[in-house]
């Protein structure tokens, strides 16, 4: 109780320090933790991702993420994505779309009396056409703080997580938004991970709404390498309507 309490206390004071914020992936979930890959392990994905409003579909089909422990708590990050907007109106779009690059740290380890804290700094490299409405036009900087506990044995271990962030989006026709999120999760069996997500994004466009979501999620191994990963998303409030992720993972590293 007492580091659950530490826990949501932390939870509570980076929300009063970032404002409001949700953001981009722990695989399957948006919300990401804290923990790093393992030194000079691998993680490999082949991945999509569906997003559905009133009046466009977008996503990435498919993407392409790498993750490498670089060094001891320190986690480079890569994604490379084909994106697709098909609005209701208007022309259908397919290519590249902005590469993402980042830099996972822990600098806090989870101990009896608190939990673990990490950063995950992103850039948005506006690689794609801005023209085609498959990028933003400007890099993007997303700066989020993350905070994970866990409990229970480890082959019924239940996690919390949880991360509030801030989107830093020049150029005309966007603006800067926030996010936050928590997810509970539990690992059903040693194969079988299962769990909810709750996050809260700002408004990302001038004139647009907040969104407020309800994510599924479950990660299947297919022992020590493969996985498969896979979400949905639940609008409470705002206007997306679906949003679903689909992933093959494989682990690699020494002794793997």
């Amino acid at each position: 109780m007492k580091r659950c309490l530490l826990t949501t206390g932390f939870l509570s004071a980076t929300c009063l320090f970032l404002g409001t914020t949700p953001a981009f992936s722990g695989p399957p979930f948006v919300t990401d933790d804290p923990e790093p890959v393992e030194l000079r392990h691998w993680e490999f994905y082949v991945a999509s991702q569906y997003a559905e409003t009133a009046d466009d579909r977008s996503g990435t089909a498919p993407h392409f993420e790498v993750n490498y422990g670089a060094i001891p708590d320190v986690q480079l990050h890569l994604i490379a994505p084909m994106a697709y907007d098909a609005p209701g109106f208007g022309s259908r779009h397919y290519g590249y779309g902005d590469t993402e690059l980042g830099a996972k740290y822990r600098f806090i380890r989870e101990s009896a009396s608190f939990p673990q804290v990490g950063i995950f700094p992103l850039l948005e490299i506006p690689s794609g056409n801005a023209h085609r409405n498959l990028r933003s036009g400007h890099v993007q900087a997303f700066l989020p703080v993350w905070v994970q506990e866990s409990w229970g044995a480890e082959d019924r271990r239940w996690t919390t997580y949880g991360r509030g962030g801030y989107d830093i989006s020049p150029g005309a026709g966007n603006v800067d938004w926030g996010l936050l999120g928590i997810v509970l999760q539990r690992q059903v069996r040693k194969s079988l991970l299962v769990g909810g997500e709750l996050y809260h994004q700002t408004v990302t466009i001038p004139g647009g709404q907040a969104d407020t979501e309800f994510n599924l999620g479950t990660v299947v191994d297919f022992g020590d390498r493969h996985h498969l990963l896979f979400s949905a998303v639940r609008s409470i409030d705002g206007p997306t309507r679906a949003h679903v992720y689909f992933a093959y993972q494989l682990t690699t590293g020494p002794g793997k």
